[in-house]
Order: C-alpha cells, then sequence, then structure tokens
C-alpha cells in the first residue's frame, strides 16, 4: 500500500505545516514554563519507534498478548534504570513505570491506600500545590481527587510563603489523614520530608511525594532524597528529568501498618494503567478492565534515565538551579515580588498583585513577545482562572545553553513586557 509509505508531509501537508510552525516557535521563543523541557534526539527517536505498533497489556512475563519478549525486556531496563537512577535498593522499593503521566499515577496511589471517600492532605493550590493533591473551593470540587476522597490542604505561611508545618502538624492531628502528600506544582523551596514523616507517623499516615517537578534534581542529588522518608514516591518524566511525557510509582516493598509489617510488593505491583487495577485499600482489590494497552513507546523513558545518571546530567542541573537564582534575583533587584523571596530549585514564583496586575494578562501578553510562561495563583487567591501572578521555570532554557548572564537579559525582556502591560492596559503601578 503505497500510503504506508508517504512521509508526513506528502501523505498530510496541512498538519505537518503545523507542526513545523511549532517547531519554529519552540525555536525562536524563549519557553519559560516551568513544567515543560526540550528532551533529547534518542527520546524523541523512541516516540517514533515500531514500540507503538504494539499491545502489551499485563506485565513483563504476564502479559496477555503474545509476540511481547522484546518488550518485556524493553520494560525490564527501565525499571532497572529507574531504580538505579535514585539509588534504590531493589529488595527495598518496587517500581512501576507504566503511568501515562503524574496525574494518573497519583490517582493510582489514592486508590491503593486510601478507601473511597478516605482522608487526604496535600499542599493547598493557590500556596503552591497540585490539582491532584486535593483543591476544592467553596462552591466546587475541582479535581478528581477532591472527588473521591476527602481533602483538607495544607498551607504557607501569609508573611513568608512558606510551607507551614506546624500548622500542617495540628490540621494532621485533628484530621487523620490517611495519606499526607509532600509536593508541589510551584513551590520555590526545598520540602522537609523528615518533618512530613515525623508528622505522618504521629497520625498514622502513609507518606507519599509527587517530586515530579524536582526528579531531575534528586537524581542529580541537588535537591532533599524523598526516598528516605517516604513510603510512596511519584513522578513525572518529561520536566527536569527531561524525558517524555508519562509517570512513574516507586513504592516500599514493606510497609509498618499499625506497627505491623505489610509486604505490598503484590499490592502496588499489579496496579496498571491498561488493566486499571482498582485497590480499594492495601488488602483487597478489584480489577476493571478500562483499556488495551498503555503507552509503551513512553518507555523511552528508559533512555533519559540512562541520561541521568551521567555527569552531564548533574552539571545540567547545577546550572538549571544557577540560572533560577539568577532570574529571581534580576526581577527582584527590577521591583518584583518573588514569593518565598527567592528560590531553592527551578522555579520562580512571581507576585503581581502589588504591580496592579494580574497572571492571566502577563501571560498573554508576554507570549505576544515569544515569551511562554503560565498564570499562576500566588498565596491568598481565590480565582485560580483570575490569578495574582506566574509561574517562570528554567529547565527548557538552559537545556538550549543559556547561563546566568542570559537569564539576565531574559529577566529584562520579562520587564519590558511588563511595561507593554501596563501600557496596553492603562494600568497604573
Amino acid at each position: 500500500m503505497e500510503i504506508l509509505k508517504k512521509t508526513l508531509n506528502e501523505n498530510d501537508p496541512e498538519l505537518f505545516n503545523i507542526i513545523k510552525n511549532e517547531k519554529l516557535r519552540q525555536k525562536r521563543g524563549l519557553e519559560l514554563i516551568a513544567s515543560e523541557n526540550f528532551t533529547s534526539l534518542s527520546v524523541l527517536q523512541t516516540l517514533g519507534s515500531c514500540l507503538h505498533n504494539k499491545y502489551s497489556e499485563g506485565y513483563p512475563g504476564q502479559r496477555y498478548y503474545g509476540g511481547n519478549e522484546y518488550i518485556d525486556e524493553v520494560e525490564r531496563l527501565c525499571q532497572q534504570r529507574a531504580l538505579e537512577t535514585y539509588g534504590l535498593d531493589s529488595d527495598k522499593w518496587g517500581v512501576n513505570v507504566q503511568p501515562y503521566s503524574g496525574s494518573p499515577a497519583n490517582l493510582a496511589v489514592y486508590t491503593g491506600v486510601v478507601e473511597p471517600h478516605g482522608r487526604i492532605m496535600g499542599l493547598d493550590l493557590p500556596d503552591g500545590g497540585h490539582l491532584t493533591h486535593g483543591y476544592y473551593t467553596e462552591k466546587k470540587k475541582i479535581s478528581a481527587t477532591a472527588m473521591f476522597f476527602e481533602s483538607l490542604p495544607y498551607k504557607v505561611n501569609p508573611e513568608t510563603g512558606l510551607i507551614d508545618y506546624d500548622q500542617l502538624s495540628t490540621l494532621a492531628g485533628l484530621f487523620k489523614p490517611k495519606l499526607i502528600i509532600a509536593g508541589i506544582s510551584c513551590y520555590p523551596r526545598d520540602l522537609d520530608y523528615k518533618r512530613f514523616r515525623e508528622i505522618a507517623d504521629q497520625n498514622n499516615s502513609f507518606l507519599m511525594a509527587d517530586m515530579a517537578h524536582v526528579s531531575g534534581l534528586v537524581a542529580a542529588k541537588l535537591a532533599p532524597n524523598p526516598f528516605e522518608y517516604c513510603d510512596i514516591v511519584t513522578t513525572t518524566t518529561h520536566k527536569t528529568l527531561r524525558g517524555p511525557r508519562a509517570g512513574i510509582i516507586f513504592y516500599r516493598k514493606v510497609l509498618k501498618i499499625n506497627n505491623q509489617n505489610v509486604n505490598t510488593t503484590k499490592r502496588f505491583e499489579k496496579f496498571s494503567f491498561q488493566d486499571l487495577v482498582i485497590l480499594f485499600n492495601l488488602y483487597s482489590f478489584h480489577r476493571i478492565s478500562c483499556t488495551n494497552g498503555y503507552y509503551l513507546y513512553c518507555i523511552g523513558i528508559a533512555t533519559a534515565l540512562k541520561q541521568a545518571q551521567s555527569p552531564e546530567f548533574k552539571e545540567y542541573q547545577q546550572q538549571v538551579k544557577l540560572n533560577a537564582k539568577t532570574l529571581a534575583k534580576e526581577l527582584a533587584d527590577r521591583g518584583y515580588s518573588i514569593v518565598t523571596g527567592g528560590t531553592d530549585n527551578h522555579i520562580v514564583w512571581v507576585n503581581l498583585r502589588p504591580a496592579k496586575l494580574d497572571g492571566s494578562r502577563a501571560e498573554r501578553v508576554l507570549e505576544e513577545i515569544s515569551i511562554a510562561c503560565n498564570k499562576n495563583t500566588v498565596p491568598g487567591d481565590t480565582k485560580p482562572l483570575n490569578p495574582g501572578g506566574i509561574r517562570l521555570g528554567t529547565p527548557a532554557l538552559t537545556t538550549r545553553g543559556l547561563k546566568e548572564c542570559d537569564f539576565q537579559k531574559v529577566a529584562e525582556f520579562i520587564h519590558r513586557g511588563k511595561v507593554i502591560i501596563l501600557h496596553f492596559f492603562k494600568t497604573k503601578l
């Protein structure tokens, strides 16, 4: 069939041109969205490989289709590299590399260790948390997590912007959550996993880290290690880790529950996304056939994990942090309000309220001058669709080779954009 031999340009020039325009946008613009990155050529090659043609429902050695000999090798290799990248003992830690992304990975954990309508606690979205950590408003439960589980958020200190661990301890003592989530979406500071662990132990709670944003920094040993204190760790693979869009779940094989050691290997290993196993708790589960195959080509994370073990990757992560600190300082020197006063990771969180601006207008105008960022809530916000700030990140531009001196110029471009915003919307400081 001749149609199968044609290139995309020959077969579908309309779609080809859209992709070409997006490539030009990425090349010409400044990508400052903290959750985005430019992955490597080898990772992109895996995304277009023959792996995409295969159904692989089930697990290595236990597939529901034939012809998975090499698929099993790929997944086992990916599992091995995931453990190696974070220095984990395979006798103590298990790993599932099948999640489509971080959100379903988180939902998998909640359904695995928290019964329906069970209680969870995560960082509030306006304070730097993520939708999947249980966000809701007074009028509406925004995320599926808030719909199916009872959620009580913990918050930051409104004056410092730092997580109020004392308040978390007090709230957890009253709420008694089954699971506490130590994770961020916009929070620019290191997390105190030891303090989280202490609070979890005081309330007989599981502790889960969502390290999606900092997984690359953790791999390079440039951020606190969640594996030292947490029962479960989830991550995406496409942010600072610089892989394809996918997710991973790590879990301790033995957990201490009510002072008894419980082997969790069979509980978590059998949770899949192609044959959706909903675990109602650690002791029983029901299997619901949902889809026929997970996106195996996203096991290109195996290549990204190999790269993450290289000295070059650590140098890259060091530069990511240096660039973020430079961007935060340069913006602060120009009068911007930086939430928490700086950054420990790749995120720069800018509060535009003092400048009488909002994140929606800032995002719109900056995009017009080829600066891509995203509007973001800041502490105290009540309307996520009309937030008071923007979130900036340095991974993508660092991948393109930008250093501190370049980010001084980036800060100036952002500042010029603010001047345009004020003029266009006739807003006064």
